[in-house]
């Protein structure tokens, strides 16, 4: 059945669309980064390998900040947790545009990491205290609009390689775009969080949240996939012309943008579970058209069904995980976040090392296995009544 419609106050509207702008300011943030890859690659002369390795840092920032993280958004809330994180995550994005050697570029990512997990958690958080004034879902919308600065974002950086603009130049501009939303919203933001209670630093997820986490990490393995490897898929696999590079990537970002402000109306007719198993259809189907046919047209097509396949994913099992009983908004998102994050610790390094053996086609192929997974782990998930 349709969800029911209920009034919400003014003030409400300006929390949502506070946390609308937090969510696009870490969308656009790490969507400028994942769009100058290639360059950065080059700049340092990375092979796929050597550039797995270096992308491991920034997925390793994440996981060691977890705990913490969850911790200090319990402790403190989200509201504060957004003025810490959010300057220092716009701070470090222009850091990654001056690195001349591959260590520079190790520790900044790993910083990159901390930072940006930290926003991700007091941006959740934020949402699921939003979402529970509403009483209905709005959480993949929310999500939305992080997909629209990271498509954004992607456009930008299309258009900043054409002029050749060097990355550090593109990051600054993407920094100040950020900032200047952060001091226009912040104070808009929701004062108190569900369930803002004390926590200890780290919980175990029970078992309902480790499927969760598992449905995450297929998801976010596929996203990572794509946010990194995606714009060298085009240029070695596809070989498609300098200019057209970033076009999997603004198409993969733009189907996942639409289908995450369509999520909400349909998980209110679908429900979480059979939406989530047609996401893993078609992120399955998706890849393996890229595999099939590595060109231009048809890889498009692909990356639009992965786009669509991961874009209510996340945001349904982090909303399922914001209404947990058993621990605190905050501390239940770090926990489902600690074992999806993995996927982005796992995955693009992943394909660095399995397209060094064989090619990049292949080592897509194998991600393609994780929209079946996903289809499988989602029956068992226990999903409060919607």
């Amino acid at each position: 059945m349709p969800a029911k419609t209920v009034a919400v106050p003014a003030s409400r509207r300006a929390n949502r669309i506070a946390v609308a702008a937090f969510f696009f300011i870490q969308g656009f943030v790490f969507a400028s980064w994942a769009s100058r890859i290639p360059d950065i690659q080059q700049r340092l002369q990375l092979n796929e390998a050597a550039l797995g390795s270096v992308l491991f840092a920034l997925p390793l920032g994440l996981m060691v900040s977890l705990p913490l993280s969850g911790w200090l958004v319990a402790r403190f809330g989200s509201r504060k947790m957004v003025a810490l994180a959010a300057p220092l995550y716009l701070f470090v994005l222009p850091l990654i545009g001056l690195v001349q050697q591959t260590w520079q570029l190790v520790a900044i990512l790993f910083l990159f990491g901390m930072s940006g997990n930290l926003v991700n958690l007091a941006n959740n958080t934020q949402a699921v205290g939003v979402e529970a004034l509403y009483r209905r879902s709005i959480m993949s919308s929310l999500h939305g609009l992080w997909s629209l600065a990271g498509f954004s974002a992607a456009a930008l950086g299309t258009y900043f390689i054409s002029l050749t603009i060097t990355p550090f130049w593109h990051f600054c501009v993407s920094g100040a775009i950020g900032i200047l939303l952060l001091l226009v919203f912040y104070s808009y933001a929701l004062p108190k969080d569900v369930q803002h209670e004390d926590q200890p630093l780290f919980a175990w997820p029970d078992g309902n949240l480790l499927l969760l986490g598992l449905i995450g990490f297929c998801s976010m393995m596929c996203e990572g996939t794509m946010f990194d490897w995606s714009g060298i898929y085009f240029s070695k696999a596809v070989q498609a012309p300098r200019e057209l590079t970033t076009l999997g990537y603004v198409a993969f970002m733009g189907t996942m943008a639409g289908g995450r402000f369509a999520g909400d109306w349909l998980v209110s007719r679908l429900g979480t579970k059979r939406l989530i198993q047609l996401n893993g259809l078609l992120i399955a189907t998706g890849l393996l058209i890229s595999v099939a046919f590595p060109y231009v047209i048809t890889a498009t097509l692909g990356f639009l069904l992965v786009g669509m396949g991961v874009s209510t994913i996340v945001p349904l099992v982090y909303s399922t995980a914001g209404k947990s009983k058993t621990m605190s908004a905050g501390v239940a998102l770090a926990a489902v976040s600690s074992t999806s994050f993995l996927g982005f610790l796992l995955g693009p390094p992943l394909i660095g090392y399995i397209a060094e053996i064989s090619n990049l086609r292949w080592s897509f192929g194998l991600v393609a296995i994780l929209g079946i997974i996903t289809t499988v782990l989602i029956t068992r998930v226990k999903v409060p009544k919607e």
